[in-house]
């Protein structure tokens, strides 16, 4: 029988470290610039794009409504058409920004499921690249990641000020 289990002893950090009190996002959502600081690379009306600050791979974002708000059925009509709409523009600036072969999405939803933060909704968007998983996570419990949180801010940031949301 094959094993399917995704390790990602990486995220050590999160999984263990102090917590900050509120919620995460929230607590970028209200800052007032948008920078590396706060991870937020775009801003639409009613959802932010946040990148990861303990990714699967280098770009690991995530939509996220600005509303605070757990539950898929309870995002407004506008709330979900922007959230999936900027999924969707999230996929095409990373393809401009880092040309992965490939993406995982998804979303957990409350913490049975595995979601880290259950208490604001939020859709992971992850760059899958041909070898991008190995065995240095599962053998060395070290994870390479050869792009540093700043320049992948950056790449993303950029190709979200380039070109205006559709």
């Amino acid at each position: 029988m094959e094993d399917n289990t995704i390790w990602a002893p990486w995220r050590a950090d999160f999984v263990f470290g102090e917590k900050e009190d509120g919620c995460v996002f929230c607590n970028r959502i209200g800052r007032d610039e948008d920078s590396v600081d706060n991870l937020i690379v775009h801003r639409g009306r009613l959802n932010v794009v946040i990148i990861n600050k303990y990714p699967y791979n280098p770009g690991h974002s995530m939509v996220v409504p600005i509303r605070h708000v757990g539950e898929l059925e309870d995002l407004t009509v506008e709330e979900a058409a922007e959230f999936f709409e900027l999924t969707r523009l999230t996929v095409r600036m990373m393809r401009q920004a880092y040309h992965p072969r490939s993406f995982n999405l998804g979303m957990n939803i409350g913490r049975e499921s595995g979601a880290g933060i259950p208490e604001h909704l939020h859709m992971h968007v992850v760059p899958r690249w041909v070898g991008d998983t190995n065995f240095m996570p599962v053998v060395g419990k070290t994870k390479i990641m050869s792009v540093p949180l700043d320049r992948v801010y950056d790449l993303l940031r950029r190709e979200f000020t380039k070109e205006p949301a559709k």
